[in-house]
């Protein structure tokens, strides 16, 4: 009999922010799997198996996890934020498509989480009010050119960014570069939210102008949010100015 493959969001890392759905679905499941800090946020149970893996074996993981499910186990992969935001559930999707025609007749749910950007967004008021994208500074899977090209061509579209995965030992030269390639279309007052760690013990919040924005205040624990031409703050003496992007636009000159 073929079991079940749930992927959960196990959101930004406070348990306070898991859903119950998800926090229910992760209880009961026969084996999880995932990357080790992720699997290391949730209670052992002795019935349930856990196989911890590196952050660069996404397709390997969700290989593993539709062989256990095959074999008619109830499965979680879990991910951090929201699995269909960078997360597993693409990796998921890939694994089952290219896999053997037997994996497809495994049930594949999806469970949301609340991702990064959300969390980051709701700590300093509503940057992400109006259109906004996500985009991933990671050349792991696409060409650097192919970032540049997309951060440039949000930032003349009047798109909120939340920029995730900003920067790595491996990469620490591109976050600057974004930042540069942001500075060739937007003013230099542009806000820049730097979120790290939001619900977890290491939170750090900081709100910069894009002039001033530096890589050194980020790491992978970093979810970065650049505001559109619009965005704006609103000063409030004795406390954190909120920042917010109005939800209307300006029509098109005719």
């Amino acid at each position: 009999m073929t079991g079940k493959l749930f992927v959960v969001g196990l959101g930004p890392g406070n348990s306070s922010q898991l859903t119950p759905e998800a926090e229910a679905i992760v209880s009961n499941a026969d084996d999880l799997f995932g990357y080790g800090p992720y699997i290391d946020r949730l209670p052992e149970r002795a019935t349930q198996r856990r196989h911890a893996s590196d952050n660069s074996q996404e397709i390997q993981r969700a290989e593993q996890a539709l062989m256990a499910a095959i074999d008619g186990k109830t499965v979680a992969v879990v991910s951090g934020g929201d699995p269909g935001v960078f997360g597993m559930a693409a990796a998921v999707c890939e694994a089952l498509e290219r896999g053997p025609a037997e994996w497809r007749q495994v049930d594949v749910a999806i469970v949301p989480g609340i991702s990064a950007m959300l969390a980051v967004a709701a700590r300093v008021g509503a940057p992400l009010g109006h259109d906004f994208c996500a985009i991933s500074l990671s050349d792991n899977l696409k060409p650097w050119p192919v970032v540049e090209q997309r951060l440039e061509l949000a930032a003349k579209a009047g798109f909120v960014m939340a920029l995730y995965n900003p920067i790595s030992r491996a990469r620490p030269w591109q976050l600057e570069r974004a930042f540069v390639k942001l500075g060739s279309v937007l003013p230099g007052t542009t806000p820049v939210v730097f979120g790290r760690a939001v619900g977890r013990p290491g939170e750090r919040i900081a709100i910069t102008q894009l002039s001033d924005a530096h890589s050194s205040s980020a790491d992978m624990a970093t979810c970065i949010i650049v505001g559109s031409a619009e965005t704006r703050l609103v000063e409030r003496p004795g406390s954190t100015p909120l920042v917010y992007t109005p939800r209307g636009a300006a029509r098109p000159a005719a």
